[in-house]
């Protein structure tokens, strides 16, 4: 371990398809190869005991969903300089696949997904809390065409998905979890005033290190 090691840990948090991913991908470009971007829902649980049927009607958007300890101990490892073993998560089958990613620290550790801010273990350990903040309509039609196009999912179990837990959920966990952003980005991944201000911020910090 490198004593001299001391990386940034942004949290990136918001609704689904709220455009935390473009705003990550948006802060990547900026500084190329010195972030190291990790998602949270590559932790998903795993739940092989359970036939695909029975898989599909678990509650994805409930915190419990996760194995967020896992989590937490990778970005601690990454914290302190070393490679984690990332799960690869299948949303197609609902599991994870039986090879990980190696994933190394950078300068900047990006940490993204829908309730990071919720558990506060892990939102202690991230210099800089950005919420991603759009507009519940935009966000159920990205999702839509996300699930549809990406993730081999039918429409009406999309919408069903939204109806029976995605929305409350939200209600429940995500937005609350606002109130311990650092910054809130309104209309999405493309606001290029708030995504300047983050760059500025980040190189602030790094000069400081």
């Amino acid at each position: 371990m490198n004593e001299n090691f001391n990386p940034i840990v942004i949290g990136i948090a918001g609704g689904t398809a709220s455009g935390k991913s473009t705003l990550a991908e948006n802060i990547k470009k900026e500084f190329e190869n010195q972030i190291t971007m990790i998602s949270h829902d590559s932790y998903y649980k795993d739940h092989r005991e359970l036939t695909f049927d029975e898989r599909k009607l678990l509650n994805y958007d409930h915190p419990g969903a996760f194995d967020t300890q896992m989590l937490i101990d990778h970005v601690l490892a990454l914290k302190e300089g070393k490679c984690i073993e990332k799960p690869n998560y299948s949303f197609a089958t609902h599991l994870r696949e039986d090879e990980t990613t190696t994933i190394c620290p950078n300068k900047v550790i990006i940490v993204d997904g829908i309730l990071i801010f919720e558990n506060k273990k892990l939102r202690d350990l991230m210099d800089i809390k950005i919420f991603v903040d759009t507009d519940a309509d935009i966000r159920f039609i990205r999702r839509l065409e996300r699930d549809t196009k990406e993730r081999g999912r039918d429409i009406d179990s999309v919408i069903n998905q939204y109806l029976n837990t995605v929305k409350p959920m939200h209600d429940e966990f995500v937005e609350p979890s606002k109130k311990y952003a650092d910054i809130i980005v309104p209309r999405g991944g493309h606001n290029k005033v708030a995504l300047h201000m983050i760059i500025e911020r980040i190189k602030s910090i790094l000069n400081e290190r």
